[in-house]
């Protein structure tokens, strides 16, 4: 049956009964950490390089890493106190070490100088807002963390006529940008309109999927004489919040996945990074903090957290008080998050929109692939997961980019679907890594 909402092809309905654990509820302002790990690498691009040496003394808002090039991102303390290292730790998302700067928190809770500071911005010039964001470090809240300056600076080629506000928030469990819509609405459309604003464009839309009823009816009548912004109401489907999937469904434009919207005239921001932009246009204000959702079956307290960035994960599942039977914590949501091994080592990046922790999972055997076909029509990128799966354990590299591996973006979709339960993402992943080897060898 067709859907009323406007949505894409291909995708899956996974349960969302996990929103409700924390859906609704008051944020929760996290305990200041002892010890924050602030690792250089945050975002898609080169990492930052650490200019602080063990012993110094940083204040909240200084750099300690600065952006290496164009596509990269500075680092900010997001407490005050003392440098007590700088050396390779694990990053969670990648699993590689990545240089990081910790700090141990001492109290002192004042800014460093000329941040946290009111700025006026009526008469603000494109130029001054790309580079307030470029200097506070802003990457995409969403979990892709492409630096922010890059989207606000297009070339000068690509006309972008419309601006994409992604509200859809279609990972299972995750509730903190459905949270950041509902406490921070002004916040949100102020960001919004800054964005409008850098890149000269007239038009924006704004995609919310139609569980999150709520916050669709606060901007609508919020927006109802602005003739300039529109907010469409999307059916709940998985990956609604993907560029590709958003655009299609909200402007009915498509290009190839291995191409930026920007092809299409489109530049596409998160609720959160919209946040983040005002706070840095309008206070001076780098990002050191963000809202993380702990949730799960594993833990008894599930709650959306004011979290600063650096933070341990093993604080967080404390104060969200976790059971004893745990036996999986994954780092985002159960669609694209990642399984952590060692929870101990794991600290919050900027990307970090969920911390999810669940007990009682069933530990599954794959089986050989069935020929279903079901992850073939659930791909919403229009791929064979279950042929690159397969080209994926036989390391066969120029059969894998024959078949367009690089175009997959990972979604998950094709491994929830599948009934021989197999590892389709795993060894899709796994081909790209063979692939990057190559290339690097070359």
């Amino acid at each position: 049956m067709k859907s009323k909402f406007n949505s894409f092809l291909g995708g899956i309905h996974p349960k969302d009964d996990g929103k409700i654990l924390t859906s609704g509820m008051k944020e929760v302002i996290a305990p200041i950490p002892k010890k924050v790990y602030l690792l250089m690498n945050q975002h898609i691009g080169a990492p930052a390089k650490p200019i602080v040496n063990k012993g110094d003394v940083v204040k909240i808002g200084q750099i300690i890493g600065e952006a290496q090039g164009f596509i990269s991102s500075n680092v900010h303390a997001s407490v005050g106190g003392k440098v007590v290292d700088v050396s390779p730790y694990p990053h969670p998302v990648t699993g590689i070490k990545s240089q990081a700067v910790v700090i141990e928190n001492s109290g002192d809770e004042g800014w460093a100088e000329a941040l946290n500071v009111e700025q006026d911005i009526e008469n603000i010039t494109p130029e001054e807002i790309k580079q307030r964001v470029l200097s506070a470090g802003i990457v995409g809240l969403g979990g892709a963390t492409f630096p922010t300056h890059v989207k606000l600076t297009p070339p000068k080629d690509k006309i972008i006529d419309t601006i994409v506000m992604n509200g859809a928030e279609c990972e299972p469990y995750l509730t903190c940008d459905h949270h950041v819509m509902r406490s921070n609405t002004n916040e949100v459309l102020q960001g919004l309109r800054l964005v409008m604003k850098c890149i000269g464009c007239k038009k924006a839309h704004i995609g919310i999927e139609s569980n999150k009823q709520d916050v669709y009816t606060t901007f609508k009548n919020i927006l109802a004489n602005d003739h300039a912004i529109k907010i469409d109401l999307l059916e709940v489907k998985y990956p609604q919040g993907a560029e590709h999937q958003l655009i299609k469904a909200l402007l009915n434009r498509e290009f190839k996945p291995t191409q930026l919207p920007m092809e299409v005239g489109v530049v596409v921001i998160n609720v959160a990074t919209a946040v983040a932009i005002y706070n840095a246009v309008k206070f001076n204000r780098p990002l050191i903090e963000r809202i993380v959702t702990v949730t799960g079956n594993g833990v008894n307290k599930p709650q959306n957290l004011l979290v600063r960035i650096g933070t341990p994960v093993r604080d967080l599942l404390e104060i969200a008080e976790p059971s004893a039977d745990i036996n999986k914590i994954i780092f985002g949501g159960p669609m694209m998050g990642i399984a952590q091994g060692n929870v101990d080592n794991a600290v919050t990046v900027k990307g970090t929109g969920g911390i999810l922790a669940l007990k009682n999972q069933p530990q599954y055997t794959s089986h050989a692939c069935i020929r279903c076909g079901r992850c073939v029509s659930s791909c919403p990128y229009g791929l064979n997961p279950s042929e690159l799966s397969i080209i994926g354990e036989s390391r066969n590299v120029s059969l894998a980019l024959e078949n367009n591996v690089l175009e997959c973006k990972e979604c998950g979709c094709c491994s929830y679907i599948c009934p021989a339960k197999r590892p389709i993402v795993h060894h899709i992943k796994f081909a790209k890594a063979l692939i990057a080897k190559q290339k690097t060898k070359k």
